[in-house]
């Protein structure tokens, strides 16, 4: 099936300001088209990055991970699938507000789009294949965006120390840990991984 071009999808989407509601859409799969989005955050297309803020933005306001585990541009018209690296977004910039239980966490992405970690938008503090942490904060209907190294670093440092439970030692991903890093976010708590004792 021939790749859908950039000008019929872009001229789909129209002005659209936002995320679009893509979960609510079931139009036909028009085949792949030459989109990439790097581990980094930055789009390309047809192997050149796509430098236009307002573009990237327009495509990431349609972007949508499906059932597949593939991702793809959806508009009521059509559905085209792209690369996608890693996560599709990168949080790179965090602002703390308040402390105690009110304490907030918002998060800047790579398309400037701000998200506050709560109840909707959960943080987790996974691992990779090689071991490497890979944090991740949930954007909306299963799309991530990975936490850059500078902002994993501050979660870290504000993170709470507390003990693990009997139940939380056992498991064999703990591997004999104590304690954990626990984040707290919009009245949510965030378990942020396990560590051993005097770390």
């Amino acid at each position: 099936m021939s790749a859908a071009s950039t000008e019929q999808l872009l001229r789909s989407i129209g002005k659209q300001k936002g995320p679009a509601p893509v979960h609510l859409w079931n139009p036909p799969y028009c085949g792949e088209i030459d989109i990439r989005i790097a581990a980094d955050g930055r789009w390309y297309h047809e192997g050149t990055v796509i430098t236009r803020l307002p573009m990237v933005q327009l495509f990431s306001s349609i972007l949508r991970r499906d059932a597949d585990g593939h991702y793809y541009l959806v508009t009521p018209a059509e559905r085209v699938r792209i690369k996608v690296d890693d996560c599709p977004f990168v949080a790179q910039l965090l602002d703390v507000e308040g402390v105690g239980p009110d304490q907030q966490l918002r998060f800047t992405l790579n398309t400037g789009e701000q998200l506050l970690a709560g109840a909707d938008n959960a943080l987790s503090a996974g691992y990779d294949d090689n071991g490497v942490p890979h944090p991740t904060l949930h954007v909306r209907h299963g799309l991530c965006a990975l936490i850059s190294r500078s902002v994993f670093y501050q979660l870290i440092e504000m993170a709470e120390l507390k003990p693990l439970s009997d139940d939380e030692k056992k498991d064999i991903k703990n591997n004999g840990k104590a304690n954990k890093l626990v984040l707290l976010s919009a009245g949510t708590s965030f378990d942020f991984g396990a560590i051993q004792e005097g770390q």
